[in-house]
């Protein structure tokens, strides 16, 4: 396909050409018969002109065929040699100054047929050539005198024509041997320039295909640092929409102290470093960021970017440095818990008897009631440190996770932490959530959320609880309880810090509940995402993966829109 419609493409230059040869040769020859009617004869050069017209006209009506048929292509250059021998003939023909003429169709043939059209039309043109000489020497009249009025003409002698004719035809194929070689190299240079051309298309593909199945985000820019490339990774980490001839600082969103760094980036080094990122849906995400200097091929430098989206990796690091503070909780509490229990219990029923036994005025019975109500309280630590440390071995069944919660609810809307002025409300699917758990340990985690949700509205406010299904892809469904509540919030720095053992902002909180809670979760496998903003609130997510089989034919329905941390 490609090859028939380069061959139409020469074929209709050369068509062209022809049209302009014809107009401007045949047409001075007429000129000068005008002007000199001795000189050439007009009627012939206009039948000429015309019957060459006519044939080209032709000749783009089957220009569609020529791929398919050569025949037709090799018809065009014969009727050119035939039209070159009329013209000498009409000249004078051995005495005329036209014979050069036969070298046009002869390259021409060259340039659509290679070395075997240029020979063909070479034989072909010194048959006509040495048949018209040898009719002229024998005196043979190929056209009739009477209607051309062409002048009589003195023929040089027998040697002399056969000089001419043998030089001429010389000229002829020696014209076709050097344009058929140039047009054979032509095409073979042509060929390896099409062939490397596939190649360089087939190896940019394979680039770009390379670069874009990067899982890591990829960005070009120029020296002035607009953005030149953007591979897909980087579209979807960032978000962005075709970025390119934006400022590279500001599609990444830049810090001042990077932006103030990048043009210092001297040739062969490197910058690493961490930014947060905000995405058009608002999401804050955690980019690793390596800025270097790009050498172009021409010369100029410019700047190779490339990042990652690495909030899961902070999220999983924080959560193995939490995991490191809990076990060293867990191994202090397994091991205070034995020494402060016992001598614990033994001074409370100690200051009971006491109590009891002797007659105390009221301000030793109070301090007698602080000692007591202060040793419940250390028993109650020591208890969650227990319960912390050596978690009892779990019973789990199949249950359905929205009773836990309405439950959980129930006893919340019970609890001393309600005022009158707060709302409870539960939000679950109309299908079971089946679940393989320790009901206990779930009314746990439900129970110690709420209650620091209800701690944080002191003043009164709606606290969410919600159970639902979500799922990333088939094989990855998870049970999300979600509670919010509308309170204080917690600042960014401190969100990290919420389950490490005694860490607590409430008056009344011994700062294990929300480490218990991680505990929980991490022993089944699932995760916690907290997202918050101060003075508006907070929403805990709890994450626990169900198997496929369990996943229930409800159709999972998304959480509320996330709050910025």
């Amino acid at each position: 396909m490609a090859m028939a419609r380069a061959m139409r493409t020469r074929l209709a230059g050369i068509i062209a050409a022809r049209l302009v040869v014809t107009t401007l040769l045949l047409g001075s020859a007429v000129a000068v018969g005008l002007v000199s009617p001795d000189t050439f004869p007009v009627a012939p050069f206009v039948l000429l002109i015309g019957l060459t017209y006519a044939l080209n006209v032709g000749y783009l009506a089957t220009l569609r065929l020529a791929g398919r048929a050569p025949v037709l292509v090799d018809l065009q250059f014969a009727f050119d040699a035939v039209l070159v021998s009329a013209c000498i003939y009409i000249t004078g023909g051995i005495a005329s100054n036209f014979s050069s003429l036969y070298v046009l169709p002869i390259i021409a043939a060259s340039t659509v047929r290679a070395r075997r059209g240029a020979l063909q039309v070479a034989a072909l043109s010194a048959t006509l050539y040495a048949g018209l000489v040898f009719a002229q020497y024998l005196d043979v009249a190929i056209l009739p005198d009477t209607w051309w009025h062409a002048a009589p003409v003195v023929l040089p002698g027998i040697l002399f024509a056969q000089y001419t004719v043998v030089s001429n035809l010389g000229g002829m194929f020696a014209v076709a041997l050097l344009a058929g070689s140039l047009a054979e190299r032509l095409r073979s240079a042509r060929a390896g320039l099409e062939d490397a051309s596939f190649e360089i298309a087939d190896l940019r593909a394979f680039n770009d295909h390379v670069i874009d199945s990067l899982t890591s985000g990829l960005l070009t820019a120029d020296a002035a640092g607009h953005v030149l490339t953007f591979n897909r990774a980087a579209g979807r980490i960032t978000g962005a929409e075709t970025p390119i001839g934006r400022d590279l600082r500001d599609v990444l969103q830049f810090t001042d102290e990077l932006r103030t760094l990048l043009p210092e980036l001297a040739p062969g080094t490197a910058h690493r470093t961490e930014l947060p990122y905000r995405t058009p849906a608002g999401e804050v995400l955690e980019i690793g960021l390596t800025a270097a200097r790009l050498q172009f091929p021409e010369g100029t430098t410019g700047y190779l970017v490339t990042f990652q989206d690495i909030t899961e990796l902070k999220r999983l690091e924080r959560d193995a440095r939490l995991q490191q503070r809990l076990t060293a909780a867990s191994e202090l509490a397994a091991g205070i818990a034995h020494e402060i229990r016992n001598p614990l219990a033994a001074v409370s029923g100690s200051i009971e008897v006491l109590k009891e036994e002797l007659p105390l005025t009221g301000e030793q019975a109070q301090l007698m009631d602080i000692v007591l109500r202060e040793s419940e309280r250390l028993n109650e630590t020591i208890r969650l440190f227990v319960s912390y440390a050596r978690p009892q071995r779990q019973s789990r069944c199949r249950l359905d996770a929205r009773h836990v919660l309405r439950d959980a609810a129930a006893t919340l809307r019970n609890s001393v932490d309600v005022r009158a002025d707060h709302v409870i409300a539960v939000d679950v699917p109309g299908e079971p959530i089946w679940h393989e758990s320790d009901e206990a340990e779930l009314r746990q985690v439900l129970w110690s959320l709420g209650t620091n949700g209800l701690r944080a509205m002191p003043g009164g406010g709606r606290l969410s609880m919600s159970a639902r299904v979500e799922s990333s892809s088939p094989d990855a469904p998870e049970l999300v309880f979600a509670v919010e509540d509308h309170g204080c919030g917690i600042p960014d720095d401190q969100i990290d810090q919420v389950f490490q053992p005694f860490h607590s902002s409430f008056r009344k909180g011994t700062g294990l509940g929300l480490s218990i809670v991680h505990r929980i979760v991490s022993d089944y496998g699932g995760r916690i995402d907290v997202s918050s903003t101060v003075g508006a609130g907070t929403t805990i997510s709890v994450r626990l993966p169900l198997p496929p089989a369990s996943s229930p034919a409800v159709a999972p329905r998304a959480l509320p829109p996330r709050k910025t941390a």
